[in-house]
């Protein structure tokens, strides 16, 4: 692998987020392993540089973007990274969240993975907060989505956590006027021909830990769904069949969790027998579950068919 290969890594921070998190995070992506790379680590604030979160970061010898704004909030944070970072010209940005997590060796493995036709590499994700009811159910759906990705033709990383290729998205920058700006992407990137890739590894990040927060996330990310149907006939145009069926497939089983719901409820001997005398819990939670996600599904159709925004709510991390 070439000595001179640059990576800049981009981690947007809402004003919301607490220092405690904000300080594990720069603890764990400076340990990672980025032997043979030129690096350099940035966090991008909404607030001001006079934010005390601000301090505690650069005792950690990363770069801090203060925007004073949430212009395009998540989108427009990353925009401006790229920006900041330009003139160091990288071949690869990784994107993190906040609560994003990847193992030691996860930049080496996934820019051993790029070859042509590939806009990003990724890794498995997994619930690190695993310590309620919402969080177990969660963990149990992130494996199903890990087994979802590796069948699938279209992988849609959320957050677009991984490592991309800096020229591509460079040329074509992140979407601020959609709120899942990470879906638009790579139903972007895969109607122009290219694809997105796992490699091994794993990425831990948090679970919503509260229903509320579970709610609030999944209307707005079925609202960003919707928005993603503005790009049908440049799907259809790629001529890609299985890129075709799964985006498709995409956009609507998972509008409609309800039909799911005999399954859950001929799970119990299953989920007994995996987790013993906590199957009971884990049962009734994948119940409430789904109707919280066609709950979610039946608001975020509301308001985007009256064309009512839906607000990016802060997440509870601690």
């Amino acid at each position: 692998m070439k000595d001179e290969l640059r990576i800049a890594i981009i981690v947007p921070v809402s004003i919301y987020e607490p220092k405690e998190i904000i300080v594990e995070s720069a603890k764990h992506l400076t340990s990672l392993n980025f032997e043979n790379f030129k690096k350099r680590i940035l966090y991008v604030f909404d607030g001001d540089e006079n934010d005390e979160r601000i301090k505690e970061l650069k005792r950690f010898g990363v770069e801090v973007l203060s925007r004073n704004t949430n212009r395009g909030k998540r989108a427009g944070a990353i925009n401006d990274g790229l920006e900041y970072l330009k003139s160091f010209k990288p071949d690869f940005v990784a994107i993190f969240d906040i609560d994003s997590r990847p193992s030691q060796d996860f930049i080496h493995e996934a820019i051993s993975n790029f070859k042509r036709g590939i806009y990003i590499v990724s890794a498995r994700r997994y619930i690190y907060n695993v310590n309620n009811l919402i969080s177990k159910v969660i963990d149990i759906e992130y494996r199903l989505i890990n087994f979802f990705l590796k069948i699938s033709e279209f992988k849609q990383f959320n957050g677009l956590i991984g490592v991309l290729d800096a020229n591509l998205l460079y040329r074509y920058r992140l979407n601020e006027d959609i709120l899942t700006e990470d879906a638009d992407y790579a139903t972007r990137m895969y109607c122009l021909g290219y694809k997105a890739t796992l490699c091994k590894g794993k990425i831990f990040e948090q679970s919503p830990k509260n229903w509320k927060d579970f709610l609030n996330q999944r209307i707005r990310w079925y609202f960003g769904g919707l928005q993603l149907w503005k790009y049908s006939k440049d799907v259809l145009k790629s001529g890609r069949v299985k890129f075709i069926s799964s985006w498709i497939s995409a956009l609507t089983l998972t509008y409609f969790p309800i039909i799911f719901l005999p399954i859950v409820l001929l799970s119990l001997p299953s989920l007994l027998i995996y987790r013993k005398l906590k199957g009971f819990e884990i049962y009734f939670g994948f119940i409430f579950y789904v109707l919280i996600l066609q709950t979610a599904m039946i608001l975020a159709l509301k308001n985007f068919l009256i064309g009512k925004k839906v607000e990016w709510k802060a997440m509870k991390r601690l």
